[in-house]
């Protein structure tokens, strides 16, 4: 059984990650690393109720398991030199687009899993931004039934309120309908220090989902 906690663990001793991209290739090589015994596979299609193909960023199985794993990096600004690599993260913003999609990763999980004897599923999001573990600092936004505040319970189904601008969530329109009930337990990544080299937002925290 893979325990994808252990896995984040290692490599946060190494380093951030320039990109989403870098971060699931990372992973995936470190589940390579540690369970040698499995198969890999990125981007790996499977059908939708609709017969349309989707894809999960990473699956990896045997002959008696398959565990899928989608794996989100929303960032704030962070600069930072090392003798190996130089670290620019840009801040995306946008974090209501950020747990709408991550939520979405949930439902994709969700439906892969009911497809797939013996399987699993694990939505990961690695951030620097705590606009993603923080209470909101606002009485009501657009998109609070999509906040991923620590300790919070998500289930059921989560939708825009009325007042959120079509463009804003272009594409984004349909409501996420969650079979399972989920608790946001977020866990500390790494923590870098402000100092006259590194600068922004240094404190990442990440945030595990498991769906069965």
């Amino acid at each position: 059984m893979i325990d994808p906690y252990t896995v984040i663990e290692t490599l946060s001793q190494d380093r951030p990650f320039h990109s989403e991209a870098d971060f699931q290739h990372a992973f995936a090589w470190q589940l390579h690393t540690d369970y040698s015994n499995l198969k890999i596979r990125l981007e790996y299609p499977f059908y939708r109720e609709d017969d349309t193909i989707d894809h999960i960023d990473i699956v990896a199985f045997d002959d008696n398991e398959t565990i899928a794993f989608e794996l989100k990096y929303k960032t704030a600004l962070f600069f930072m030199p090392t003798r190996k690599d130089v670290f620019y993260l840009k801040g995306h913003s946008a974090q209501d687009l950020g747990r709408y999609d991550f939520l979405k990763d949930i439902h994709r999980l969700e439906k892969f899993v009911t497809g797939y004897k013996n399987s699993s599923g694990y939505a990961i999001l690695l951030t620097n931004d705590g606009a993603y573990w923080n209470p909101s600092s606002k009485a009501k936004s657009v998109c609070d039934q999509f906040r991923l505040t620590d300790q919070r319970l998500i289930t059921g189904e989560l939708s825009w309120s009325e007042t959120a601008g079509k463009g804003t969530i272009k594409g984004r329109e349909a409501p996420i309908k969650l079979k399972g009930s989920y608790k946001c337990n977020w866990r500390d990544y790494s923590e870098f220090e402000k100092s006259e080299s590194i600068k922004g937002s240094g404190k990442f925290r990440y945030l595990v989902i498991k769906i069965t």
